[in-house]
């Protein structure tokens, strides 16, 4: 597996709404602009970009912590999936986010962080700054 990714962004909303808004399908789909399928219930399955990306509702700790497996499209068939965990912590009237993605296949981790701020950090920035 590759390595790990730890990504950090600062949010003007509150962890609560953060928190619904990943595990909601409307929300969810809003913000990144493509369609996504979400849950809010642990073991069940969820999809985003138009199901591009993939996995299941491992823990989850309203509002502070989501723990998913995640896949691509583009993981070799025979690889594990990955693991995606969302922190978020109450700083003032914003919201710090972390993400934590690891158990990436071999030689992707570039690409998922540069998709991690194209197609979500920078949309949610844009998103919840209106």
């Amino acid at each position: 597996m590759d390595r790990k990714l730890e990504m950090t962004l600062d949010l003007p909303v509150p962890p609560g709404r953060l928190y619904r808004d990943w595990l909601d399908s409307a929300a969810h789909s809003s913000f990144t602009g493509s369609p996504a399928h979400m849950s809010s219930v642990i073991n069940e399955e969820y999809t985003a970009w138009d199901g591009y990306i993939k996995g299941k509702n491992l823990e989850l700790q309203t509002p502070k912590r989501i723990m998913q497996t995640w896949r691509t499209t583009d993981f070799p068939e025979d690889a594990p999936d990955s693991l995606l965990e969302l922190v978020f912590e109450p700083v003032g009237e914003h919201t710090w986010s972390i993400l934590r993605h690891s158990d990436i296949p071999d030689g992707q981790a570039d690409q998922y962080e540069e998709g991690w701020m194209d197609y979500y950090f920078n949309p949610m920035r844009e998103y919840y700054s209106k």
